[in-house]
């Protein structure tokens, strides 16, 4: 384990549940104090912080609002600044779907989308860059999609949202390379989550058996790989590495 970045605070985005909550308690479970979001779920959010701080006994900041309004943001890393002094770790995550045809979908759904999905993973990196420049030290992941790279049908607004977030880890991935700020995406594939909760038991078996390891990867997996990043070699940078059990 690195122990330059080790019990550094880690901003976990959207994580209330599924990949981002799985995503903290695995940050938390190696020693590190973390502050989580998300745009609701207050509850939510306290039951995790309360879990985190039982069982790993670290620092569990939250913050409840919309990350997809720049005010927001940052009052966020105001927060972030006065409590823990800055952030050099940062896991962009937060982020919603929406399924059906692109001629039918409203024009505040695509802007909420965009918002959501896209302009937050910008904002929270730019208010994050400031700090770890000083530090000449950092680390941004960036929670993406297989979507992104391939497209689905029925899903172009997420897929265009998911393609604009791989643009941006790898652009930025080349910006932030010389000051010893890595920046990388995870594109995931299906992961056993409340995004996918709409699929019925013919549609999941016929989908695992699309899947080469005919499985569907749980939370738990995306959270351990992304530590992983968060440790990986100052030479790993710019990639969008794609976690879908050779799916796509």
């Amino acid at each position: 384990m690195s122990t330059s970045l080790h019990n550094k605070p880690v901003l976990v985005t959207g994580s209330s549940r599924g990949i981002g909550r799985a995503i903290a308690v695995q940050f938390a479970k190696n020693g590190y104090p973390v502050i989580i979001t998300a745009k609701k779920s207050q509850e939510k959010l306290r039951e995790l912080s309360h879990y985190i701080e039982h069982h790993y006994h670290v620092q569990c900041m939250t913050f409840l609002g919309d990350l997809g309004c720049f005010e927001t943001v940052q009052n966020l890393f105001d927060q972030i600044e006065h409590t823990f002094g800055g952030l050099e770790i940062l896991i962009n995550n937060a982020g919603i779907s929406h399924i059906g045809l692109l001629s039918h979908m409203d024009v505040a759904k695509w802007d909420e989308l965009l918002r959501i999905n896209v302009s937050s993973y910008f904002y929270c990196c730019k208010l994050a860059i400031p700090y770890m420049l000083s530090q000449k030290s950092g680390k941004i992941i960036n929670i993406s999609s297989v979507w992104g790279n391939a497209g689905a049908s029925c899903e172009a607004a997420y897929s265009a949202s998911k393609g604009a977030v791989n643009a941006l880890t790898k652009a930025l991935g080349k910006e932030l390379a010389p000051s010893n700020i890595q920046v990388n995406a995870v594109a995931c594939g299906v992961i056993d989550t409340d995004m996918n909760q709409f699929l019925d038991d013919d549609e999941r078996r016929f989908l695992m058996e699309d899947i080469p390891t005919g499985r569907f990867a749980d939370p738990d997996e995306v959270a351990e790989f992304v530590l992983q990043l968060a440790h990986a070699n100052s030479y790993l940078t710019g990639q969008v590495i794609t976690f879908d059990g050779g799916w796509i």
